[in-house]
């Protein structure tokens, strides 16, 4: 038999994360505010997300900042740059 890990993994190999796709869980809730203003966008937009990508951006950045995923530019995760017109 193999002195694998479990499930047949290498013991003392250090797991490489995946590049994009999967981040930490926000266990201590930082960002739970703005995951529910886009929720609850999506819920009243008939679940159409180009309605919410303002609230997206908004949760993603706010992940960013808490270190919860590598910060990246907003144009590399769908994010065109806009001019800011505050109303």
């Amino acid at each position: 038999m193999s002195a694998g890990g479990a499930f047949g993994g290498n013991r003392g190999l250090s797991p490489v994360p995946p590049e994009k796709g999967v981040f930490p869980l926000d266990h201590m809730h930082l960002c739970d505010q703005e995951k529910k203003d886009y929720i609850n966008c999506l819920k009243s937009a008939g679940h159409k997300s180009e309605n919410c990508r303002h609230l997206s951006k908004k949760y993603l950045e706010c992940r960013m900042e808490r270190n919860l995923m590598a910060k990246q530019d907003m144009s590399e995760l769908g994010f065109a740059r806009e001019a800011t017109n505050e109303e």
